[in-house]
């Protein structure tokens, strides 16, 4: 446990920024979700639109440190491509 009045302090920061990360990661979690159950539906217009919203949420996630980049960047692109397969 911590020592100092500091320590104590910057272990309550990290509690707290615990349940804001986690907070951001479901709801980043949702619309992927959303994204998903568009595609396994066939439904493409409603898939394209699902991945409009999904998109901005997950480069915020990245920017706010949630996400690494990389990762952000292949989920989208993964989806991205089963939704043209779809169309096609």
């Amino acid at each position: 446990m911590a020592n100092s009045p500091q320590a104590r302090k910057r272990a309550n920061q990290a509690i707290r920024r615990a349940k804001v990360n986690r907070n951001r990661v479901s709801r980043i979690r949702t619309y992927l979700r959303q994204v998903e159950n568009a595609i396994e539906s066939g439904s493409g217009e409603e898939a394209v639109s699902a991945l409009k919203k999904a998109q901005p949420e997950v480069m915020r996630g990245v920017s706010r440190g949630v996400l690494h980049k990389n990762t952000a960047n292949r989920k989208i692109s993964r989806l991205s491509k089963r939704i043209k397969a779809l169309k096609a």
